[in-house]
């Protein structure tokens, strides 16, 4: 059964830099661009790239995009969760927040998203290094939103990742553990 891609994708993507945030989110936008008319990616961190804040927005769209800035948007990921209510109030009513679970968190102030805790540093200690978080936490928010078909992210990584063999199995193999858990939590 073929998945059917809504017509516009918002996500924040949250963490440290060095976390991977803007990979994960490029990789996003441009595999976006393979279902979508256009694509937006922003990213935002602080002088230090490693160890400052780190966000991207990414937004996809049948119809063009007047800015790349969101002041809410349809999810978020936070691969820091203690960025949790910094961002909490930064998702639409009914939105989604896929968050590190090994991160402390308070429950959130909020009712109407929904809270998907992920525990994928665990596994990406166990793929290659916490690097791979940021592609578990895609897998998962993936697998939970549906944003596009799935295949188009792993060509994208096929493609990205060409020539890079050992690169592109630890991405393919945290990509899709990711998606095993999001897909235990839909149950």
């Amino acid at each position: 059964m073929e998945t059917r891609s809504p017509s516009r994708v918002e996500l924040i993507i949250v963490g440290i830099g060095g976390m991977g945030v803007l990979v994960a989110g490029r990789l996003l936008a441009t595999a976006g661009l393979r279902a979508y008319e256009h694509a937006s990616w922003m990213p935002t961190y602080a002088e230090s790239r490693r160890g400052g804040l780190s966000e991207c927005t990414v937004i996809l769209s049948n119809d063009p995009i007047a800015s790349p800035i969101l002041d809410q948007s349809q999810s978020i990921m936070l691969l820091d969760s203690s960025q949790m209510k910094s961002f909490e109030y930064r998702v639409r009513p009914g939105g989604t927040i896929v968050a590190e679970k090994a991160s402390l968190f308070d429950d959130l102030s909020r009712d109407d998203i929904r809270l998907m805790p992920i525990s994928g540093l665990e596994i990406a200690m166990g793929i290659g290094g916490v690097v791979a978080n940021n592609l578990i936490l895609l897998g998962a928010y993936m697998e939970l939103v549906m944003p596009l078909p799935i295949q188009l992210i792993t060509d994208e990584l096929e493609e990205q990742y060409r020539g890079k063999d050992a690169v592109l199995k630890r991405n393919l193999d945290a990509f899709r553990k990711g998606m095993e858990l999001g897909a235990a939590l839909k149950v």
